[in-house]
């Protein structure tokens, strides 16, 4: 342990911090290592996967909770798709495609349901004006 004393900082800098090149060049080097030599080449793959994108249906469930919300499916569905965004940030891909499958599906069911209510709907309320206009003396 060497005892004489060093200040920490000392007045003037008598020469210049090298530069980021100069660091980078000497760090090309050690990477890539000396000149190549005859012997056997070895070879590393490295297969990085991008990330799965799973759908998770939210827009698609908050249009269903607000417009066809037949037995509470599109909120139901709402739910499923916001657990499948919150396994989807926590990194479960499993998962998250699993609540957003359930997702999904309910996401049709309720979109068939409020379609056909909507229909059924209007096809009454057709009947009973046709019918109320053919009562009326001298209805068509």
């Amino acid at each position: 342990m060497n005892r004489s004393s060093q200040p920490f900082f000392s007045g003037t800098h008598t020469r210049a911090p090298p530069s980021y090149e100069v660091l980078k060049e000497e760090h090309e080097v050690s990477v890539l290592g000396g000149p190549q030599s005859s012997m056997q080449e070895r070879t590393t793959v490295i297969n990085i996967q991008p990330e799965t994108a799973v759908p998770d249906h939210i827009v698609w469930s908050l249009f269903n909770t607000l417009f066809f919300n037949t037995c509470c499916l599109g909120f139901v569905a709402f739910a499923y798709s916001v657990k499948s965004r919150d396994r989807k940030m926590v990194g479960d891909v499993i998962g998250a495609q699993t609540y957003g499958s359930t997702a999904k599906c309910l996401n049709i069911w309720a979109l068939v349901l409020g379609l056909l209510v909507i229909i059924g709907t209007v096809i009454t309320v057709i009947v009973i004006v046709v019918t109320s206009v053919n009562r009326l003396p001298g209805g068509y």
